[in-house]
């Protein structure tokens, strides 16, 4: 247990550090306030994918096994 909310918690800070800087890229530009903006919408991200990533990961685990035998 310990493992998965370790895994998930650093799973989502990637993932949402990175998409959030991208999307806010994508969306604003090189605003002068893009730091803030970026913060800001990765706040909001980051707990929301926590969640998803420890409720989901055990199933994406065993799909992904699966689906990598049959490949």
């Amino acid at each position: 247990m310990k493992h998965r909310i370790i895994f998930a918690i650093l799973m989502s800070f990637t993932l949402t550090l990175i998409m959030s800087a991208w999307i806010t890229f994508v969306n604003i530009g090189a605003h002068p306030n893009f730091f803030s903006l970026w913060l800001h919408a990765w706040l909001l991200a980051w707990p929301a994918a926590g969640i998803i990533a420890f409720i989901s990961g055990p199933f994406i685990h065993k799909l992904a096994h699966r689906i990598a035998e049959k490949v």
